[in-house]
């Protein structure tokens, strides 16, 4: 089969004209497009994963990324301290809280439950606060990296808030002020759930249904450090 292009168009029309991007140092900078309510989902592995993954991204161009953790529990083999947190400790630009304890709501793992509504009502009113901030802060100007995130944010992910609506820890109407609530130019990134959230299909932009089609928990295996945390 022939073909017409020729060696210096496909190059031309290549991102970054065929040349191998390189690291460069961080240094603080603002998002020219950012803004949008992203929404991820599903009965598969990789929500918390996705969304942490573009905190990095974010934090890798100099913009600040903080993430709130309503609840992240697991079973008797996930340690304490998770991967996750170490490498958000050693990168510049992106921080993360966790006002939840260790275990699940409704799973009979040992957890009160009503500690699991408590918690889950003080990281809405932590959410509320963040937003704030946000809404506060000069979101097209750079903030500086080691800053505080009362200083403001352009990335802000509420990592499982979606499972504590769906668990009834949270109202749906809850995660719609937050929504209602933000700056234009702050990027939300909602995660969590096994159950469609379909109260936000009105106020999303992105919304991801991350499915399973084949998990090796289901044939006994425990989770892994470096894989499930």
């Amino acid at each position: 089969m022939s073909d017409d292009r020729t060696p210096e168009s496909t190059v031309e029309n290549t991102p970054g004209q065929g040349r191998t991007p390189e690291a460069e140092r961080i240094e603080p900078a603002a998002p020219d497009e950012f803004g949008l309510v992203q929404v991820w989902w599903g009965d598969g592995k990789g929500k918390t994963t996705a969304a942490l993954g573009m905190g990095m991204r974010a934090a890798g161009h100099g913009y600040r990324v903080h993430m709130l953790q309503f609840m992240k529990g697991g079973a008797s083999s996930v340690d304490a301290v998770r991967g996750e947190y170490n490498a958000i400790a050693a990168l510049p630009g992106i921080s993360y809280e966790n006002l939840g304890h260790y275990g699940w709501h409704g799973m009979e793992d040992g957890s009160e439950e009503a500690d699991h509504e408590a918690e889950a009502q003080a990281g809405l009113e932590r959410a509320r606060e963040l937003v704030e901030a946000a809404d506060e802060a000069d979101l097209a100007e750079p903030i500086d990296l080691d800053a505080e995130p009362e200083a403001g944010m352009h990335m802000l992910i509420l990592d499982e808030i979606l499972y504590a609506a769906d668990r009834g820890l949270l109202s749906e109407g809850d995660v719609h002020e937050l929504i209602d609530a933000k700056p234009d130019d702050l990027e939300l990134v909602l995660s969590g759930s096994h159950t469609e959230p379909a109260y936000l299909e009105d106020r999303a932009d992105l919304i991801t249904n991350v499915r399973k089609m084949k998990h090796p928990i289901d044939e006994g295996q425990r989770a892994r450090r470096g894989t499930e945390f």
